[in-house]
């Protein structure tokens, strides 16, 4: 794995001190690679503190970013990569040997994409805790087409938080899409995976990464998930759903709660209820109006765009 020429890969918007941690995190790392930043024109400092920490910064307007695209430019601008491991600025690499395990899989000549594992922030809430720890088992496995009738939705299962791509197989798929309002990373595996790919879950890469989400921010997200699934409805029809997926999220968090958070559990049963309901009106997106949309779903530029 020595031979392979390996980026990582961080866009940033106003996270200066987040930024710094990730950075720091890097540089312990055991593995060899460049660090490229592409910024979405902070105003906080944060262009200036990559620009002092890394010598390949790319900055754009903020209306131009896009969590495809912009990954794709950073992939077409810098073909003499071989991997390329992006991250997002909230990610930071407690293990030193994060990235060096995360390009392990690579090993595998059809590997095509590899997602690392994620370890809540250690602020977390309980609930967000319990996110973690469900989609993110210490376990790894590679992953390909015969795997869809026992895991469904959960093969082509990425993360753009921390996940390596293979650079051959990225512009096999035509690279990240050009415009999506997220799952981006889904997106790739997935084609990947009916182009006769594989994909990896590497449980011994581990990243923090974790949200504290409020309702309304839980609301808003979850509509921009129904809206990805509704216009790339064909991971859906190859994969399955995520019905089935969905309840045994709930009984497992119910589970990790348990009888001595109780007290937890209305409040659980709310957050999962509001999920299902956000989901299932982003996946009707197409009924409603796009200032409607904008004020439901969280990536609100989305929807200024020409292409929404």
């Amino acid at each position: 794995m020595q031979s392979l020429r390996v980026a990582c890969v961080i866009p940033t918007y106003n996270g200066r001190r987040e930024l710094e941690r990730l950075l720091d995190s890097l540089w312990a790392q055991t593995a060899e690679f460049d660090t490229l930043i592409v910024d979405s024109s902070s105003t906080d400092g944060t262009l200036e503190l990559a620009r002092s920490r890394c010598n390949d910064v790319i900055r754009i307007d903020s209306k131009d970013f896009n969590h495809g695209g912009t990954r794709q430019m950073m992939a077409e601008t810098h073909p003499r990569y071989d991997v390329f491991v992006y991250l997002t600025q909230d990610t930071y690499l407690e293990d030193p040997r994060a990235v060096e395990n995360i390009l392990m899989p690579f090993e595998d000549p059809l590997v095509g994409a590899v997602c690392g594992r994620q370890l809540p922030h250690l602020d977390a809430t309980v609930l967000s805790q319990h996110a973690r720890w469900f989609n993110y088992p210490p376990v790894s496995r590679i992953k390909s087409m015969a795997d869809v009738p026992e895991l469904g939705i959960k093969v082509p299962f990425m993360s753009n938080s921390f996940s390596a791509y293979r650079r051959d197989a990225l512009r096999a798929v035509g690279g990240f899409p050009r415009h999506v309002i997220l799952s981006e990373d889904m997106y790739v595996a997935a084609k990947m995976l009916l182009t006769h790919w594989k994909v990896a879950y590497q449980g011994s890469a581990v990243c923090r990464h974790s949200h504290n989400y409020t309702l309304r921010e839980e609301f808003r997200r979850y509509f921009d998930i129904g809206v990805f699934q509704a216009r790339e409805s064909w991971i859906h029809a190859r994969f399955g759903g995520v019905r089935g997926e969905g309840f045994r999220y709930v009984k497992s968090e119910l589970d990790f709660l348990g009888v001595r958070r109780w007290y937890l559990w209305p409040a659980s049963c709310v957050r999962n209820g509001l999920k299902l309901v956000a989901f299932k009106l982003g996946k009707e997106e197409a009924r409603l109006s796009r200032p409607l949309k904008r004020k439901l779903g969280m990536y609100k530029r989305f929807w200024d765009s020409e292409h929404a």
